[in-house]
């Protein structure tokens, strides 16, 4: 796969429908039904924000999955198309001092692989 610069990385202008009830499905594991029922309401209304790959990276605490995962792989394939990618769904866990990436976290792995100063759009509640 060849490296695109990150101007390269093509952003849908809003959040694919079928996003957010992954991001529910994700987070209905961490909270009760009714506060994540509120989140994805937020995140809906929210605002799409930027922030570069390596700081979300930092802030989610995650280890990077490699181009060997497949989903990573599919992403992957998708930038190198200058196929347009869903923003991120990203939640603030204050009491724990990271972000819970809901939504995006194979996307966030394929963008860091080709550039790690990469601008991500995401929507962070």
């Amino acid at each position: 796969m060849s490296k695109p610069n990150k101007t390269d990385i093509l952003w849908l202008p809003e959040v694919e429908a079928h996003d957010y009830p992954a991001a529910a499905s994700y987070l209905s594991i961490i909270y009760k039904p009714e506060k994540v029922t509120l989140i994805v309401e937020v995140l809906k209304a929210a605002s799409i924000v930027q922030f570069k790959a390596k700081d979300i990276f930092r802030a989610s605490q995650l280890s990077l999955l490699g181009v060997s995962n497949s989903h990573v792989q599919k992403d992957c394939k998708k930038i190198d198309k200058g196929i347009a990618l869903s923003p991120l769904l990203l939640v603030r866990d204050e009491l724990n001092g990271r972000v819970i990436i809901a939504d995006g976290y194979h996307r966030l792995c394929a963008i860091y692989e080709f550039d790690e100063d990469a601008m991500i759009s995401c929507k962070i509640v």
